[in-house]
């Protein structure tokens, strides 16, 4: 646990590569498989289920720092991080554990959740009391399920493959599913994941030393595309690319192997019970085949997907009841094929794998191939200003842009150029400038600024001119510029509602966002996705401020 410890705290106190690259690989070095393979679930992503009620955790901490509620709330949002707050409280460790990070999930973590209060408050200022200020914090970090990183799955990758001696791609594909929390992370399965390269490990989907049957309906990894930033001339000819259009909608994979069937988020979350007329396509496909597509809300016999708001409720629910799977209909829109009569076809070029995809769609039943399982249309143009007149199209067809795929290009993992290059060819997003009317405090290292705000339009309706919050956003700004905002946010609050604050109406930004629906949830009766800060307007009052209606008229634009 204290190695672990010392590891979290490096790599949240660094923004270099480099050095977090050098922290994960001195730590898989020497950690013990048992807790190297817990140690590779969190940081690769894996989320522990919280074990004690935020409410348990700060009563107990409380009480046991002797402070009064109101001291510790105000200990809280000075620090901005519940788990952070309750390390620097408790009074100082008497008792030092050597137990390692598997002994402190399993056998302390995992027996928490539903145990007596009593037996609760005894256990937890028991473990408090052996730890010390970043093991106390890492441990209330995931009893309360909030455990996060700043690190990215492929630097993980990267060290894991160091330690193995292991081409990196090797690696990720092992790693797939690897943070399935039906599996639990042990010493075997860490020391298949870095075992050298045997002979006879290749690449065929349903053979291989490292296929086993607890693995038999993974995934491959996700391919990833980069944005485009340069002018697509410089692409060279149009002829050169395999071009589509940019769908919004759940990236997915759907996996048939052995008679059954499995379908996969980019997230590598299982989610074949959200989506059962999709995974009733599998049952229609032959064994040995892995489809790469788009989860899209589709209206059987509809030429165009419907917003993806539509899919949400398949998501958010935990009970799909027939009216959800009436009014949140769902298809596969699938580009690509990876694995055909169990055969990887990763190195295969992309236009011979489209071929191969193309004769499958052709050959299945044609209600199915009509109605759940939908090929991307290929795009055809003479040159790249047609291009970009389809693309300035986009919204009007519910989708997001344009995708650019070298017809040569294999099967690539991650975001990388080694195996051929895509691109994503987006429009640029809705806009609106709005005003900043509520500001929060953030985490981590932005705990002591206010960097999370919301943002109000100008509502003109019945001859009154009022702001209305339509969207929260806290990205987009430079370090320099969010320090300036927090001392304006100081300088103008107005009141103060717990963590937030509100101010006076000073400041105007423009907030970009991806897409727009209508809400009778919101106050604004709107509800928009993706927004962040595309800059600062300091060239504009508040009167400045675009209007509900604006708003509104995106909506009815996509529509028409």
């Amino acid at each position: 646990m204290k190695r672990f410890a010392a590891l979290y705290a490096a790599l949240d106190a660094s923004t270099s590569t480099h050095d977090k690259l050098e922290a994960l690989t001195a730590y898989f070095a020497v950690a013990a498989p048992e807790d190297a393979a817990w140690a590779a679930y969190f940081l690769a992503g894996g989320k522990p289920r919280q074990a004690v009620p935020t409410r348990q955790l700060t009563e107990i901490a409380r009480e046991r720092a002797g402070l009064p509620p109101w001291l510790f709330e105000e200990s809280y949002h000075a620090v901005g991080d519940l788990a952070e707050t309750i390390a620097h409280i408790l009074p100082p460790a008497e008792r030092s554990s050597e137990l390692g990070l598997t002994q402190w999930i399993e056998q302390r973590v995992l027996t928490l959740r539903g145990i007596a209060p009593d037996e609760l408050r005894t256990r937890l200022l028991s473990y408090w009391d052996e730890l010390d200020w970043s093991g106390r914090f890492l441990l209330t970090k995931l009893i309360g399920g909030g455990f996060r990183v700043g690190v990215a799955r492929q630097l993980v990758v990267r060290a894991l493959a160091e330690i193995a001696g292991v081409d990196h791609k090797r690696i990720a594909q092992r790693m797939v599913g690897w943070t399935d929390s039906q599996q639990k992370p042990d010493a075997a399965r860490y020391l298949r994941l870095i075992a050298p390269q045997a002979a006879d490990e290749n690449t065929d989907a349903q053979h291989g030393e490292f296929r086993h049957d607890s693995d038999l309906g993974l995934p491959y990894p996700f391919f990833l595309a980069h944005p485009l930033q340069a002018e697509p001339a410089t692409l060279g000819a149009p002829s050169l690319w395999q071009i589509e259009w940019k769908w919004d909608g759940i990236r997915a994979q759907l996996v048939k192997r052995d008679g059954r069937v499995w379908l996969w988020s980019r997230g590598e979350e299982l989610i074949t019970d959200r989506f059962p007329e999709v995974a009733a396509l599998g049952d229609a496909l032959p064994d040995g085949y892995v489809i790469d597509g788009e989860i899209l809300a589709w209206q059987p016999g509809a030429n165009a997907p419907l917003p993806f708001a539509r899919l949400q409720p398949r998501i958010a629910r935990k009970t799909l009841t027939k009216k959800i799977l009436a009014d949140s209909p769902a298809s596969l829109l699938a580009y690509d094929l990876l694995e055909a009569q169990g055969r990887d076809l990763r190195t295969t070029p992309l236009a011979q794998r489209r071929a191969q995809l193309d004769a499958l769609a052709t050959s299945m039943d044609g209600t199915l191939a009509r109605d759940l399982l939908r090929v991307s249309p290929l795009i055809d143009a003479p040159d790249w200003q047609t291009l970009a007149a389809l693309r300035d199209d986009s919204r009007a067809r519910g989708v997001e842009g344009l995708m650019l795929k070298q017809r040569e290009s294999m099967y690539g993992v991650g975001r990388t150029k080694a195996s051929g290059t895509w691109w994503k060819w987006k429009i640029d997003p809705f806009a609106v400038d709005a005003v900043l009317v509520y500001a929060q405090r953030g985490h981590g290292r932005r705990a002591s600024l206010y960097t999370d705000f919301t943002f109000a339009v100008w509502d003109e309706a019945n001859g009154m001119r009022t702001l209305v919050p339509f969207a929260k956003a806290y990205s987009g700004l430079t370090d320099d510029e969010m320090r300036q905002v927090d001392a304006i946010v100081r300088k103008t609050t107005i009141e103060k509602f717990g963590p937030v604050r509100s101010v006076t109406p000073t400041l105007v930004f423009e907030i970009g966002f991806e897409g727009i629906q209508a809400s009778p949830r919101h106050k604004s009766g709107v509800a928009v996705r993706f927004p962040r800060m595309l800059r600062w307007r300091t060239d504009k009052t508040i009167d400045d401020a675009d209007t509900l209606a604006m708003l509104k008229g995106f909506i009815d634009d996509r529509a028409g």
